[in-house]
């Protein structure tokens, strides 16, 4: 099984969500179909902008607790290091 840390975006340098999950595409697929009340639905926070794959849950949660507390500034840079456009990653899960 395999775990993943992942940011959504509501935009080039928008909101900024961090989550951790073991199913990606389904967990990214209940958030862009406002499937999951709370700050991403209310922020429209859809796009899939940057994602970490973990053979275990316990490193999975620890990289998700320090980029949460990581400055906004950093998390922006992480996400462009990897992906520079802020493409959405969602399609490429899924094709």
């Amino acid at each position: 099984m395999a775990y993943y840390v992942y940011i959504l975006a509501s935009q080039k340098n928008g909101t900024l969500y961090i989550g951790m999950t073991n199913d990606l595409v389904r967990r990214v697929h209940e958030h862009r179909e406002g499937l999951v009340a709370g700050f991403t639905k209310r922020h429209g926070v859809k796009r899939l902008v940057y994602f970490e794959i973990y053979a275990q849950p316990e490193p999975a949660i620890q990289r998700e607790k320090t980029l949460k507390r990581w400055p906004r500034e950093w998390k922006i840079n992480q996400i462009e290091r990897e992906n520079p456009t802020w493409e959405d990653l969602y399609e490429g899960l899924c094709g």
